[in-house]
């Protein structure tokens, strides 16, 4: 089944024409970023827009959304006026499955479990026209990737690895929910116009080395924050050589780079992918007008005039690498990763091995990872740590099983997880005998943050390809380099790994019985949507009130976070999952993961009205009931990681007025404006260090609150004393409206109303 033909055949017949209008307002030939982009506009432009200046509407294609997320952009959006998405819409049901056993018996019960939030989600994608992909049908951005992502595309998708449809040539942004409602509802999409990074790949992969590893170098190079505000765009021989899975991998992991988002130029390896997952119709349209989809030949040959910032990697040279712990930025190629677990005191026993994902689950993955099982088998080996194997869909799980690989990993001990995010999301529920215990583990997954993937702060938890994870799987051992060092195999005889082989599609082609998905009803007038008035899970949505019109004062300190926070330290994953569709419940988890400035401990601050120490939300919900707002002050990249609104929903909802960092993540940002929040950030990053823990604060200048002009912090000392600090921001006019009208959703109300 081929989705939205005619979509993306109306795109490819007004791309050569835009393309052209592009190249003159710009005057030099186009990036393929350029060219997706500027064929992308909401309505035409005079002239060249400015990157990382100028603010830009644009129509993406289409909108996906995965279940944790999707509760809150469709609770969103059925308060918005519309009776259907303006744009193909899917919810992908993925977040929700805890691993814990296996496959069949977690799948089960997820469904029991969660059965009140599915129906939520079935019902209201019935009734608005949404595609409805049921749990075990796999992880959104592998099925996004096997049916709908195509070369030339824009999407827009509530989760931060929307960007794994690059590997398709699609330019695929992660969102908020409340940006999700804007497309859904046929309003422009805003995006300041992205800095361009270009990856120059030369030479070709080989042995040991997989796409992974391109990405893994890149993160080391750029750090968590360096592809902020930027598309990176790959490109050269050493990018064509590689299958379309491993692009899309690349691009996937871009997000840890703080990217907007990554892409290729489309090539024969997407045409054949394309072609393996029934969408030959697309991959001969794309190829008509295979030009368009690609830079043009002058950046080919002088990129460095084209990009903003140029890197070079040749893949000849290329080792594998290991990322981590704690951050998914600090590299080591797999030559120093022993003496760096030694020198660094890291756990060497490896106490798990994890591979799949959204990020390395696709064929290639599995049958390189497959074919090191088998020599496992065939040298007399088993896996010396726990083996969990997670399919990105069931396409990939059905096809995986039919050409014998999931009989292999069985072989040494693997077991096989549902299709779905499971322990790369915190949904895993970990066997481990003691929960303090320094341990390690490592994953062929994207981010490796404190608590991620176990919710203990004890596991060191490592990136690599899946062929490095099924090796160190096997050896059970972080100091086994598997490019170079022996075994002993069950007889006491030393053996050798071979390098990894595998095949980028199935032989016999994909196959599978039910691929999970649900059409929406072609009218959904009728469908009713129930939320239960005393449900636990799900919760209707209120309005935010509006700016009072005046400056803020008396604001209270909530907590001065230290260090790196990310949208799992301000809204945790794992068990709380189950209360993403019900906004209260979900916010007695706010900022409990963030370390207070003043004492090294998290949820702990001290509430101003007491004296006394307590919990994050708690102190919060006591400053809300005294009609107090408060103030959350932040370091570097605050934010960074997932694109979970809650982060910025729940501040919201208990009162905080406004984020004061040193610098945001892009979308975090976007989502605390979204919410009518106040997002600033120090103009001396130095002043972060004048926040006192009793500070009485004062917010001044709204009342001539303008793009460009910066606002007033002014910090009340208990002592008598004060400080004056000058705030940025990025807020244009129509973010300010959001401000002052309590949030974009209310201006998307007040619109559909006078229609």
């Amino acid at each position: 089944m081929v989705f939205d033909l005619d979509l993306i055949k109306k795109v490819y017949a007004g791309m050569p024409e835009k393309v052209a209008e592009a190249r003159k307002l710009v005057g030099r030939p186009l990036t393929l970023a350029e060219k997706i982009l500027y064929s992308h506009l909401f309505v035409p432009t005079e002239k060249a827009h400015e990157r990382g200046v100028d603010y830009v509407d644009f129509t993406p294609d289409r909108v996906a959304m995965q279940d944790a997320t999707a509760q809150m952009a469709l609770l969103q959006f059925m308060t918005c006026g519309r009776a259907k998405v303006a744009v193909p819409s899917t919810v992908h049901c993925d977040h929700l499955i805890q691993a814990k056993t296996g496959a069949q018996e977690d799948l089960k019960t997820a469904n029991e479990v969660n059965k009140e939030v599915y129906e939520f989600l079935a019902s209201i994608s019935n009734k608005y026209g949404i595609g409805f992909w049921k749990p075990g049908a796999g992880i959104i951005h592998q099925v996004v990737l096997e049916n709908y992502a195509f070369p030339g595309g824009m999407m827009i998708g509530t989760d931060s690895h929307t960007p794994n449809a690059g590997g398709l040539g699609m330019i695929a942004i992660g969102v908020g929910g409340a940006d999700a409602v804007d497309v859904m509802a046929g309003l422009p999409w805003e995006l300041k116009m992205p800095k361009l990074i270009g990856v120059k790949l030369t030479g070709k992969m080989n042995g040991w080395t997989s796409s992974k590893d391109v990405i893994l170098k890149v993160a080391g190079i750029l750090t968590v924050k360096g592809g902020t505000g930027a598309i990176v765009e790959y490109f050269g021989p050493g990018a064509d050589s590689l299958s379309a899975t491993g692009k899309a991998t690349i691009c996937n992991m871009g997000a840890e780079i703080g990217a907007t988002c990554s892409l290729f130029g489309y090539d024969e390896k997407m045409a054949a992918y394309l072609t393996a997952t029934g969408r030959e119709e697309v991959a001969v349209a794309a190829t008509q007008i295979k030009e368009y989809l690609r830079p043009d030949e002058e950046v080919y040959a002088d990129p460095a005039k084209y990009y903003d910032q140029l890197i070079e990697i040749n893949l000849d040279e290329l080792e594998p690498y290991v990322n981590g712990p704690f951050t998914p930025d600090l590299a080591w190629p797999i030559s120093k990763f022993a003496e760096a677990v030694k020198a660094n005191d890291w756990p060497a026993r490896l106490e798990v091995a994890l591979i799949g994902s959204c990020t390395n689950s696709s064929y290639e993955d599995i049958s390189r990872s497959a074919s090191l099982a088998k020599q496992a088998v065939d040298k007399k080996l088993k896996a010396k740590a726990e083996f969990t194997i997670t399919p990105g869909s069931e396409v990939v799980r059905y096809t995986i099983e039919k050409d014998g690989f999931l009989d292999t990993f069985y072989k040494i001990g693997g077991v096989v997880l549902a299709n779905a995010c499971g322990p790369c999301i915190g949904q895993w529920a970990r066997h481990i005998d003691d929960p303090k215990r320094k341990n390690s583990i490592i994953t062929s997954f994207n981010r490796n943050f404190a608590k991620r993937n176990d919710g203990l702060a004890s596991t060191h938890a490592f990136v690599a390809s899946p062929e490095i994870v099924t090796a160190f799987a096997i050896a059970g051992d972080l100091t086994f380099n598997p490019l170079k060092d022996k075994l002993k195999n069950e007889e006491g005889k030393e053996v050798m790994l071979d390098e990894p082989t595998g095949v980028e599609l199935p032989p016999k082609g994909f196959s599978v019985e039910d691929a999970g998905y649900t059409a929406p009803a072609a009218d959904g007038s009728g469908v009713v949507v129930k939320v239960a008035a005393d449900s636990q899970r799900l919760q209707l949505l209120e309005p935010f009130a509006a700016w009072e019109g005046t400056d803020l004062k008396g604001l209270k300190l909530l907590i001065k976070a230290k260090g790196k926070c990310t949208t799992d330290h301000i809204s945790m994953a794992g068990p709380w999952l189950k209360f993403r569709g019900h906004l209260d419940n979900i916010s007695n988890n706010m900022l409990i993961g963030a370390v207070n400035f003043f004492n090294d401990e998290t949820d702990k601050v001290k509430n101003e009205l007491t004296g006394e120490y307590g919990a994050v939300p708690a102190t919060q919900r006591a400053y809300k009931a005294a009609g107090i707002g408060s103030v959350v002050v932040g370091d570097e990249n605050y934010g960074e990681g997932s694109s979970r609104e809650h982060a910025a929903m729940e501040p919201r909802h208990l009162g905080v007025r406004a984020i004061v960092v040193r610098s945001f993540a892009r979308i975090h940002e976007t989502n605390l404006k979204k919410q009518g929040m106040l997002a600033l950030t120090f103009a001396n990053k130095e002043d972060y260090d004048k926040v006192q823990e009793d500070d009485n604060i004062d917010f001044v200048g709204l009342g001539s609150f303008a793009p460009g002009k910066p606002l007033t912090m002014v910090l009340n000392h208990k002592n008598g004393s004060k400080d004056e600090v000058t705030l940025n921001h990025t807020y244009n006019k129509q973010q300010i409206e959001w401000f002052k009208s309590g949030g974009a959703l209310n201006v998307i109300r007040a619109q559909f109303a006078k229609k």
